[in-house]
């Protein structure tokens, strides 16, 4: 796969990074359901196996289970991947969550990030979400620290606002921006894209195949079974009627991706990529299957008309 410089950074990543979330498993607020582990770390291997050459991953993603399995995946391999991880989202001896950008609790965050992953530095760390908003400056002065002490190599930050992202910018510069974005959530677009471009704001996207509904694979009877643990049971994206008109989206996906053997999942993914804004996107990966049944999107483009194809079956969905 070709590879795109990250914003003025020295990392050159691949279209698609491995996306870490639904390998956590079950058991926490944000959970996909039960993983097996030794499947979660093949279908790392397998990503870099095929190219992929960036994992993203997070403290809180299982509470620390997806970085512990990142490093079981990793170690001895030759020639590793950028390691991206996040902070800002804790919790407690009883598993629940809160937020927090107080300096103490970050650099606590990013010492236990290190030894999870067992690594001397991150590649890039993020701050997760702008909570507490008040508490932005302290959180973003800690990382630039952090990175100033060689513990993170580069800092970026993850759902932020063009204003959010103006107010810490102030103090140290903004690596990259991790924004979710697909098909059907392209409200990044109108300011926030272009807002990176102009300041030269690597891109890295999140759910390009909104959380699986549009890989192709989901079904109506795999919604009504999803354990109850999948945080999904609750989105509306997988509830009528939206669950109805994704499908049908889905469907044209897999007509403009068939004739170029790609799946929907991979149209999906490569409608995010066309974007000029975008370094690269995030796909999950729960087993080597589903790993190797969306690499293509990295070489793979869409024509004007494709998107177009999509733009006008959108501009008619419910909303």
């Amino acid at each position: 796969m070709q590879t795109r410089q990250l914003g003025s950074t020295d990392m050159h990543l691949t279209p698609l990074g491995f996306g870490s979330w639904a390998i956590g498993g079950g058991d926490w607020a944000y959970g996909w359901g039960t993983q097996d582990d030794a499947e979660a770390i093949h279908a790392i291997q397998r990503a870099v196996e095929l190219g992929i050459n960036w994992i993203d991953t997070a403290a809180v993603y299982g509470l620390g289970h997806s970085e512990e399995l990142v490093a079981r995946a990793l170690e001895g391999m030759e020639h590793k991947p950028y390691v991206f991880t996040k902070c800002s989202l804790v919790w407690d001896e009883r598993r629940r969550m809160s937020s927090s950008l107080k300096a103490d609790s970050i650099r606590r965050e990013c010492e236990e990030s290190l030894k999870r992953l067992k690594v001397d530095a991150v590649d890039l760390y993020q701050i997760h979400w702008p909570n507490p908003e008040p508490d932005l400056e302290e959180g973003w002065q800690t990382m630039a620290a952090l990175r100033e002490e060689g513990l993170v190599r580069h800092i970026g930050v993850s759902n932020f606002t063009v204003d959010q992202m103006r107010r810490v910018m102030q103090i140290a510069p903004v690596a990259s921006l991790q924004p979710p974005y697909s098909m059907l959530r392209p409200a990044v677009e109108t300011e926030i894209l272009p807002f990176c471009m102009e300041r030269g704001v690597g891109v890295i996207v999140y759910s390009p195949m909104l959380s699986g509904m549009l890989t192709g694979a989901m079904t109506r009877e795999r919604v009504q079974n999803f354990p109850p643990d999948d945080w999904r049971r609750e989105n509306k994206e997988f509830q009528e009627p939206r669950l109805t008109a994704n499908l049908e989206l889905v469907e044209l996906l897999r007509s403009i991706g068939s004739p170029h053997g790609r799946s929907p999942g991979e149209v999906a993914i490569a409608w995010t990529l066309r974007h000029p804004a975008v370094t690269g996107a995030i796909v999950g990966g729960r087993s080597a299957a589903q790993v190797e049944g969306i690499v293509g999107a990295g070489e793979f483009r869409l024509s004007v008309e494709e998107a177009d194809l999509v733009k006008q079956h959108i501009a008619g969905m419910p909303g």
